[in-house]
C-alpha cells in the first residue's frame, strides 16, 4: 500500500537521492540487451527482475549509509501502448508489468528503508513519443486519457507518487496532471531541456512551468530537470523569480553532450562525478528547495555518491568508507 501519499516527505527540507541512469548503466555497464530503451521489458523473467532488484538495492544501500532519504522510479517509463506495442505486449500484459514494476520497489522499501532513510515509490510515466523530440503532439485531452490507464495501475499498486520524466512538451504536461487529479495522485513533472536551457519545442522552461501551472491551479506538487547537464541550464536559473521556488528536483546526465551527439555515441561519456556533484551543490545556493538530487543518462552510483558528499551539510566520510566496502556490483 501507498505510504507516503498524502505526506510526501521530500517537501520537507531533507535531501533525498535518486537512482542515477538506470538504461545506460544496465547497457554499457553490464552489458544487458534493452530493446527500445524500455528497462520494464526485463521484469517478463526472473532474471531481469533480480537484476532490476540488485541495481536499485545499490541506492537503497547509498541512501541507508548517508542517512537521506530516496526516491525510486519505476522502470516504467517506455510501459506505455506505444513502446509496448513495438515490443509486442498487449494491455493486459502492460497492466501486469507495470504492476510489477512498482511491487518490486516494495520490496525494495521492505528490506531497506530506516526511519533516516525514507523510501518514497514513483511511479515513472514516460512520454508518449520520443523524450528528446515533440512529435505528433497531443491536445491536453488526449494526453490525459492516454496517461490515465498507466495512472490508475500506479495508483492501485501502491506508488506514493507518480513522476512524468523527459516531457518535452506543455500540452502532455498538462494533460498527465489532468490524469493524475482524476485519480488523486500526486504528480511531478519533469522537463527535458536542451543545450539552451529551453524545452526541445523552444519553450522556456519558465514559460512552461507558469503554464502547466495556470492551467492546472498548481497541481504538480513540484518540478524536476531531467536529462540534461547542469551547463545546459544553470544560467537560466538566476534571478530570483518566484517561479524557481516550483523546482525541487534535478536528475542531471553525466556528459555536457546534446541529445543529439549522445543519440549518434556508441561509447558511454561518464563525465567527472566529482565535478556534477558540485555542480548540483552551486545550484543548491541558487533553487532555495532544491533537495531532490540524482542522475540521469551515463549515471551511476558513483555520481550519486559524489552527489551525497557535495550536498549533504555533513560528510560522512566514515560512512562512505564502510559503503565502498560493501557495495555489491549487479
Amino acid at each position: 500500500m501507498a505510504q507516503y501519499r498524502h505526506n510526501l516527505p521530500q517537501l520537507s527540507s531533507d535531501l533525498f537521492i535518486t537512482d542515477g541512469g538506470l538504461e545506460t548503466t544496465l547497457v554499457f555497464h553490464h552489458d544487458i540487451d534493452i530493446p527500445e530503451f524500455a528497462a520494464f521489458d526485463l521484469l517478463k523473467n526472473s532474471t531481469g527482475y533480480q537484476t532490476l532488484h540488485n541495481y536499485f538495492r545499490t541506492y537503497a544501500t547509498l541512501a541507508q549509509t548517508y542517512q537521506v532519504g530516496i526516491i525510486l522510479e519505476s522502470a516504467t517509463w517506455r510501459a506505455n501502448p506505444d513502446w509496448g506495442t513495438k515490443l509486442g505486449y498487449d494491455a493486459e500484459s502492460l497492466t501486469n508489468l507495470n504492476r510489477q514494476a512498482i511491487a518490486l520497489l516494495h520490496q525494495i522499501r521492505q528490506e531497506y528503508e530506516t526511519p533516516r532513510s525514507p523510501i518514497v515509490i514513483s511511479g515513472c510515466l514516460g512520454p508518449r513519443g520520443d523524450g528528446y523530440t515533440p512529435a505528433q503532439a497531443m491536445t491536453t485531452h488526449e494526453a490525459a486519457d492516454y496517461h490515465r490507464p498507466q495512472i490508475e495501475v500506479f495508483r492501485e499498486a501502491g506508488a506514493d507518487l507518480v513522476t512524468a520524466m523527459t516531457i518535452n512538451y506543455v500540452q502532455e504536461a498538462i494533460g498527465i496532471v489532468r490524469a493524475t487529479q482524476a485519480t488523486e495522485m500526486p504528480v511531478v513533472i519533469s522537463f527535458t531541456l536542451e543545450t539552451d536551457g529551453h524545452l526541445p519545442t523552444g519553450q522556456s522552461l519558465k514559460e512552461a512551468i507558469l503554464q502547466v501551472d495556470a492551467a492546472t491551479d498548481q497541481a504538480p506538487a513540484y518540478y524536476m530537470i531531467n536529462c540534461a547537464h547542469p551547463t545546459h541550464f544553470a544560467a537560466t536559473l538566476s534571478g530570483g523569480e518566484p517561479w524557481l521556488d516550483r523546482i525541487r528536483g534535478i536528475r542531471a546526465n553525466a556528459s555536457s553532450k546534446s541529445h543529439a551527439e549522445l543519440n549518434e555515441s556508441e561509447t558511454l561519456d561518464e563525465g567527472n562525478p566529482v565535478e556534477l556533484g558540485k555542480q548540483l551543490h552551486d545550484l543548491q545556493l541558487i533553487l532555495k528547495h532544491l533537495n531532490v538530487l540524482g542522475g540521469c543518462c551515463g549515471t551511476d552510483d558513483r555520481h550519486i555518491e559524489a552527489i551525497c558528499k557535495a550536498c549533504l551539510p555533513i560528510l560522512w566520510t566514515h560512512l562512505s568508507q564502510g559503503y565502498a566496502k560493501t557495495r555489491t556490483a549487479l
